[in-house]
């Protein structure tokens, strides 16, 4: 059985990571999700929530394990026992950092493969900051998130379904 793990902190889980995962499950027979815990970056939902809001994305798809990771990304590799790695990237940036971050990870872990998945056309400006950013002020963002996260943030974090202002 082949396995990847796709980590991120997930700040919220959007279109752009789900469609990730619908493409790694093209490949693999099982993706591990990695809610990660980065010490560098100030979160909006915490670990458990943002965790909690990917297993309702994935609530019927017995190949998508959802977990939270504290620690380097190579040892959840070795953990799980797999070399694979997926990383979603929507633009030159993304591939830039996640090619520098693969040579880091690599002198760590020889066995590492890591597959870079590019976002589709039309979501490669959708970002977990920006959803982070509708959210704050009240702008809509359904479009950029699964129904189950829209769904989980309306009923927990006091976000109203009907956005307050139809202006982005």
């Amino acid at each position: 059985m082949k396995k990847c793990v796709f980590a991120g902190t997930f700040d919220p889980f959007t279109v752009g990571h789900a469609d990730t995962v619908k493409k790694s499950l093209m490949l693999f027979d099982e993706v591990v999700i990695a809610v990660a815990e980065n010490r560098r970056k100030q979160t909006m939902f915490s670990a458990e929530q943002r965790a909690e809001m990917i297993r309702e994305v994935y609530r019927n798809e017995p190949r998508v394990r959802v977990l939270i990771w504290d620690g380097a990304i190579v040892g959840l590799l070795r953990k799980e026992g797999t070399p694979f790695y997926v990383r979603g990237v929507r633009n030159a940036v993304d591939c830039a950092y996640e090619t520098d971050d693969f040579y880091a990870s690599k002198d760590l872990f020889p066995d590492l493969v890591t597959l870079f998945l590019p976002a589709e056309q039309d979501r490669t400006h959708i970002s977990s900051t920006l959803v982070k950013n509708a959210i704050a002020f009240g702008t809509p963002y359904e479009n950029y998130v699964p129904a189950a996260v829209y769904d989980y943030i309306g009923r927990n974090q006091n976000v109203s379904k009907t956005n307050r202002n139809s202006d982005l």
